[in-house]
């Protein structure tokens, strides 16, 4: 019984998000600056999506190629419709079916900076299921970028002692939130959706 007990306080303690955490990272972001924060993958660089200076701060310290688009993160699928014109029924269908972490990618997007897109106005878009990042967003009331917490080229962060120094200092905020779980985290599947509804898997 007092392994059970242990095990639970343990669940709870971790699943557990400090208000000021929460508010720094909200701060920060407003103030088009870089977080650091855990995901329902892996550990990630986010900014205001909406913020083109603050993307190309992201651009800057990853060393990334200005032609690969940015993924976001949303907290609820109701908010598709500001941000992608033309969503097909079936996104939502495939949202709620799946057991992954899914980033979809959508044709036309609106309503996110011009720098985040693909050439062809696309952009990968994840609903999270992650307690931290579903309260930011909830509060932020805007989509958050989120891009591996490394430099490209180099290999992703798969737990927060995985990032480099370059890259924790190189960001205005570092969220305290999962900092000591070192289970490791995998990236989620991606897949291309087309207006009509077709889709393929670029990832899985």
């Amino acid at each position: 019984m007092l392994f059970v007990s242990t095990i639970l306080q343990y669940k709870m303690a971790s699943s557990f998000v400090n208000k000021d955490d929460i508010n720094r990272a909200l701060e920060t972001l407003k103030n088009g600056g870089l977080i650091l924060y855990p995901t329902d993958t892996i550990w990630g660089i986010g900014c205001d999506a909406t913020n083109p200076e603050a993307i190309e701060k992201v651009y800057a310290l990853k060393g990334r190629d200005k032609s690969k688009s940015m993924l976001v993160l949303l907290h609820t699928d109701n908010q598709l419709a500001a941000y992608v014109n033309d969503i097909p029924e079936v996104a939502y269908e495939l949202i709620e079916a799946s057991d992954r972490p899914l980033t979809i990618i959508y044709s036309n997007a609106k309503n996110i900076a011009q720098n985040a897109l693909a050439e062809d106005g696309s952009i990968g878009i994840r609903v999270v299921n992650h307690t931290f990042c579903q309260q930011l967003l909830q509060r932020f009331r805007k989509p958050i970028i989120s891009t591996s917490a490394n430099i490209s080229g180099e290999p992703s962060a798969l737990t927060f002692d995985d990032i480099t120094d370059t890259i924790k200092e190189g960001v205005d905020y570092i969220v305290e939130y999962g900092q000591n779980d070192h289970q490791q985290g995998k990236p989620s599947l991606i897949m291309k959706l087309d207006p009509s509804g077709k889709f393929e898997f670029l990832r899985k």
